[in-house]
């Protein structure tokens, strides 16, 4: 059992963060199914009443309202704002028409996070986040602006989200060449229905001392509860009504993870989230809830702690089948580099294909 004061320390950095983060793409309800302003000032108030500390938004969500609320409310509680983790994303083009409305070139980002602070109400943000990969814009151009806006105090610490890892590691490796303000961490799609991170994301974050903050770890609530295979799309859930219905294989992860909860008397909701904060390299997790019952609920997930034979169960049906060279690293690399050897604890049987002696010639 664990509790949102229960800070950790994100990635390679001093930044110390709540296991739980709160989303906020629900604050609004200019998309059709958020919280209005008060109802989401309520959910932030609870969380920070409660010791949470990472609160996460972007320019996009509900087109900018969601900074905006946010930034109302810590207007009205003075010196709040410097006890909160406060992040925002860049890269969504607010202003259809303009080239330069988005994206990750130097005059976007300035002008996006400039427009940030201004809803916000603040002069900076602790972690300024690229919100997807900018093929156009060089990524020393995208760096060398973030560590320039690091320099002048607008902004606290850098985090990629939805990147290929290849491009991460590429930005890393750039920015600890040159002295510039490193990766600290990165968002992606985490979750027992979305497990292919694995392959190369997560390894990638461990190398790297990145800190991976998941998001969707219920799946936009498909692993909430909810979904039954008669009926896919709970009616109380207009934005999980437009995702498509889980397949045949969701559906085993789906009732494993309901055979869980009924074992130890949980909901689903907390036995998936429980699962998602216990992985390797996970620091903080990210929530969201459109009223506060959700929010209590996701909360209470903090209060699980799964044995090794519940995770076994959660980990069987939702394997995933992992891109090349994945599958080798995992398994025939080991064996063909140590086979018939135990190295850090770990034994490798002998690779088959080799003969007793091989060195023969």
């Amino acid at each position: 059992m664990t509790s949102l004061d229960s800070y950790l320390t994100l990635g390679r950095s001093g930044l110390r963060v709540s296991p739980l983060s709160l989303g906020t793409m629900t604050f609004g309800e200019d998309s059709g199914w958020g919280s209005n302003p008060e109802t989401s000032q309520a959910i932030l108030a609870e969380y920070l009443d409660r010791g949470g500390n990472v609160v996460d938004t972007a320019n996009t969500y509900t087109n900018g309202h969601s900074e905006k609320i946010i930034g109302d409310f810590f207007a009205s509680r003075s010196g709040l704002r410097e006890r909160v983790v406060l992040s925002t994303k860049f890269f969504a083009n607010l202003h259809p028409g303009d080239p330069n409305g988005g994206g990750a070139g130097r005059k976007a980002l300035i002008a996006q996070l400039e427009e940030s602070l201004r809803r916000l109400r603040t002069d900076h943000v602790d972690l300024y986040w690229l919100h997807g990969w900018d093929r156009r814009a060089p990524i020393e151009e995208t760096l060398r602006a973030l560590h320039d806006l690091v320099t002048a105090g607008k902004i606290r610490y850098v985090g990629v989200c939805n990147l290929p890892a290849w491009v991460t590691a590429q930005a890393q490796t750039i920015a600890h060449l040159r002295g510039w303000t490193p990766v600290t961490a990165l968002q992606l799609e985490y979750s027992l229905l979305q497990r292919t991170p694995e392959g190369e994301q997560l390894p990638m974050a461990e190398a790297l001392s990145e800190g991976v903050l998941p998001w969707s770890p219920l799946r936009g609530g498909q692993l909430a509860g909810k979904y039954r295979r008669d009926a896919s799309a709970p009616a109380d859930s207009p934005r999980a009504g437009r995702l498509s219905g889980p397949t045949e294989r969701e559906w085993d992860i789906i009732e494993a993870v309901a055979r869980v909860a009924e074992e130890i008397g949980a909901s689903s909701a907390e036995v998936a989230l429980a699962w998602v904060r216990g992985r390797p390299a996970v620091t903080s997790t990210l929530i969201g809830a459109r009223t506060p019952e959700q929010l209590r609920a996701n909360l209470a997930s903090l209060e699980i702690t799964l044995t090794p034979e519940q995770r076994a169960a959660l980990d069987d049906p939702s394997t995933p089948s992992l891109d090349f060279p994945a599958d080798i690293t995992a398994g025939p690399g080991p064996m063909l580099g140590f086979g018939g050897t135990t190295v850090d604890g770990v034994e490798h049987p002998a690779w088959p294909m080799l003969l007793a002696s091989s060195a023969r010639y």
